[in-house]
């Protein structure tokens, strides 16, 4: 568990999650779950290239950015 405090990204996510629940904000096992299911949604959304290569070098690197910010915000919370 770390000190940081969470990014804004991050925040917003735990917020809408818990719907301002702050009893379960800081619940380290309710922050896996959101981040497991950041992390299915970007394996829905923007299936990593190794699976699923793309034609279109634009749209590869944009898919691979979101991807990316999904699973930072995701192992983001895993840290907490």
């Amino acid at each position: 568990m770390t000190d940081q405090p969470l990014s804004p990204a991050a925040q917003a996510i735990m917020v809408a999650a818990t719907n301002g629940n702050f009893n379960v904000v800081n619940d380290p096992v309710y922050k896996q779950c959101i981040a497991a299911a950041l992390r299915a949604a970007a394996d829905q959304a923007v299936p990593s290239d190794a699976d699923e290569p793309r034609n279109s070098l634009p749209m590869a690197i944009e898919c691979q950015r979101i991807r990316a910010e999904l699973l930072a915000i995701a192992a983001e919370l895993d840290a907490e």
